[in-house]
Order: structure tokens, then sequence, then C-alpha cells
């Protein structure tokens, strides 16, 4: 049996998590916060659920994490209505009970980040960027995260003018979420919809214009975190390549067990002994973005 089945036999949770609030938002997509409490305990930054979207359908729904209050013990997910699973999902009522297993995944690196940690989510590659986001405010390492995101539908949450410069953002791109705001955490949003105050482009295109303002000292301290669609992940797997930067993905795959067992989510990576398929559910979703070979 492959060793991370092992890391995570004891703790994976299976728990029925109450809905605490489910709040809709533009372009079909919807917030809910669930109590968890041996979930929330465990999770990490990169790792996620599976939920089960409603009593009728058996086959539940990965889902990343975008918060985590261990204390109160509640998971925080964003989420796109985009089949019938999470049409399904979308009305579930506050007070009801889902069961949620959890929490899955290897996450992103933890630690002895560099100085100026990239992190670029897109689509619903977002919530593990904030999750990610909070863990390094709460790291009180010496760092200054810069966020990209990247959305073709209204951010989901509140944007304003953001009061934080940054070397190297073209004038006028101002837009950023005020949860990273209020902690400190530069970000700007990108998108090609012309929603005010956004990049108009690619997270690619902006993450450009911050990298060459730099000098290669200031390069040597980047690092790069990203999860989003696989065009997107493919996109900054070269940048990252280009630059010659550190960079971890989280891949997104169709799941059904989301334990190992079917082998269903498999991809390509370059190990030390030759490509290997591996199970993005428990050998990811995260993973160095210079071993997977893109299909």
């Amino acid at each position: 049996m492959n060793q991370n089945s092992h890391t995570h036999r004891d703790t994976i949770f299976v728990e029925d998590a109450k809905i605490l609030q489910h709040t809709a938002f533009e372009g079909e997509q919807f917030f809910i916060k669930l109590l968890a409490p041996k979930t929330a305990e465990k999770a990490l930054p990169g790792g996620f659920v599976h939920l089960q979207c409603d009593d009728m359908l058996p086959m539940r729904r990965p889902m990343s994490l975008m918060r985590v209050d261990a204390k109160k013990g509640e998971l925080d997910i964003l989420y796109k209505k985009h089949g019938y699973g999470t049409e399904l999902l979308s009305k579930q009522k506050e007070g009801q009970v889902l069961s949620v297993m959890g929490p899955i995944g290897v996450p992103f690196k933890l630690k002895n980040y560099k100085r100026r940690p990239l992190l670029i989510g897109g689509g619903v590659g977002l919530p593990p960027m904030v999750f990610l986001s909070e863990h390094m405010k709460k790291s009180k390492e010496d760092i200054s995260p810069f966020v990209i995101m990247g959305s073709e539908v209204p951010f989901p949450f509140t944007t304003k003018p953001s009061q934080i410069m940054i070397d190297g953002i073209p004038d006028g791109v101002i837009g950023t979420m005020p949860l990273l705001e209020d902690w400190g955490i530069a970000c700007r949003l990108t998108s090609l919809q012309g929603f005010p105050g956004c990049y108009d482009g690619y997270v690619t295109d902006l993450a450009r214009h911050w990298l060459d303002v730099m000098t290669d000292e200031q390069r040597s301290e980047v690092e790069i975190f990203t999860c989003g669609p696989t065009p997107m992940l493919k996109a900054i797997q070269a940048l990252a390549a280009e630059y010659d930067l550190p960079c971890q993905v989280s891949l997104e795959e169709n799941m059904a067990c989301a334990v190992g067992g079917c082998a269903g989510c498999v991809v390509e990576i370059e190990t030390e002994s030759g490509s290997a398929m591996k199970r993005v559910c428990v050998d990811g979703p995260v993973f160095e973005a210079s071993t997977v070979v893109f299909q």
C-alpha cells in the first residue's frame, strides 16, 4: 500500500456536519459554512473534504476548503454549481445535516517559506489560496505574500480598491479581496470580463508584470503556490520554469471514492525512479509543479 495511504488512515473522519450558513452569489456560486469539529481540527491548507450533496445522492463531491476555524469546529467552502451534485447541494438549507469525509490530501508546504510567496488562484481554485494566505499570516514568518486571483464570473465577495501598493502592477488595477486586505496581504484580481478594478488578462500576465520589475536577487526570493483549472496550472508551470521558481500546484480531478481506493483520479508524475501514476486524492492534490505531466 502507498505510504500516503497509511499516513491518511487515522486522520480522515466521517461525521455529520450541520449547515450553519448557506449563501448564494452571482454566477451560480455558493458559500457554505459547516459545523464539523473532527475535520476542522485536522484540516490543512490544500486539503479537501468529500461532501454529501443530498440524501438521495450516494456519490459525494470533493470540495476545497477556504477557511477553517479549529476552535469553533467550522469549515468554510466556496463552490460553483456546475452539475447534478452541486445543484442538489445548492438547495440544502441552514440547519440541515450533511455527511462529510475529511480532511483528505497532501497539503501545501506549511513552513520555511521564501520571502515573497506568490499565490495564484483561478475559478474554483480561489478558496485554497485564501486558506493558505491565512495560514501564512498566522505563521509569523518574515514573508510578504502576493495573491493573484482570476475569475470569469463576478468575484463572490465584495471587492474594494486596495490600499496596499505593489511594484509593477499597471495603473488602475486596484481591485482586491477585502478579507486579504484586512489581513495586510497584497492581492489583485484579474478577469477577461471587464470587471472594474481588475486586470484585463490572465493571471500569468499579471504575474509577469510583478516579476519583471524585480532584480535577480528579489526573484530568487519568490516561490509559487497555485490552484485552478488545468490550462491555468499548465501555464503557471511554464511560467515557473521560465523564471526558475519553485512551484507547488494543487490539481483538480474528478473523484469517486477520494480515499485512494478506486484510482479514478490518477495523473502522471515524474519521480526519481521514472514516470508514475499518482492518485490526486491521497498522493496529492498538491504536487511539485515540475513533476506534473499535463496531458
